[in-house]
């Protein structure tokens, strides 16, 4: 495993504009979606003693969370995802699902994962039985995202964020709520190093680090 630098910061919509401005000189758009934006739809796993909310909410130096996203609409292409932090660096594990196995776990069938080869399923079906995670809520929003390729690095930038019910996960039509105070919220990745030129580029008067968690943000409603 990899584990990367990585700030956060909420910000304004004017801040929103701004920060695109900047990156557009600087940067590139990410591959991905139309010019580098597009939707995803993440479900998050918990346990019932809410142990990934509150070890966020507490600063938990070493934790961990299980989730499976989706992008633009398209559940044809779904991955489960595993991130890790240690020491303020983060890391995240990968592997891909099928529509037909998500739907099976909505529904409640977890056999198939009992069965599969991929070593991150097996993990998060042994953490179901053992610590009873489960899917707990959904997470929508929009993402800008650019790339800069010394130091590794990727900006995003994450807003219209939205939460909803995990039986919905797989109907991107399913009803979903706007979170309190319509968070905007800009993340910077790195490996060893951020490039000056970017650091200058991310910097807004009167913004600090912040440990802000969409997936905390959602959970408001339940």
């Amino acid at each position: 495993m990899k584990f990367r630098h990585e700030w956060k910061h909420t910000i304004t919509a004017l801040d929103r504009l701004v920060l695109r401005a900047r990156l557009a000189a600087v940067a590139r758009p990410d591959g991905n979606g139309n010019a580098g934006t597009y939707e995803i739809r993440s479900l998050y796993f918990d346990d019932p003693q809410d142990s990934a909310l509150r070890e966020k909410i507490d600063g938990v130096n070493l934790r961990e969370k299980f989730r499976i996203r989706y992008y633009n609409g398209d559940p044809s292409f779904i991955r489960l995802e595993k991130k890790s932090k240690l020491n303020g660096l983060c890391c995240k594990e990968s592997e891909g699902w099928t529509a037909e196995e998500t739907a099976a776990l909505l529904a409640g069938d977890a056999a198939w994962m009992l069965q599969s080869e991929r070593p991150l399923t097996k993990e998060l079906y042994t953490k179901m039985k053992l610590k009873g995670l489960q899917p707990k809520t959904v997470v929508d929003y929009i993402r800008e995202a650019f790339v800069f390729p010394a130091g590794n690095v990727r900006i995003t930038l994450d807003y219209r964020i939205r939460t909803g019910s995990p039986s919905g996960f797989l109907a991107p039509e399913s009803l979903s709520l706007p979170v309190e105070g319509d968070p905007i919220l800009l993340e910077v990745k790195w490996d060893e190093y951020l490039p000056d030129i970017i650091r200058d580029a991310v910097q807004l008067e009167g913004r600090r680090s912040c440990a802000f968690s969409k997936y905390a943000a959602c959970r408001v409603y339940g």
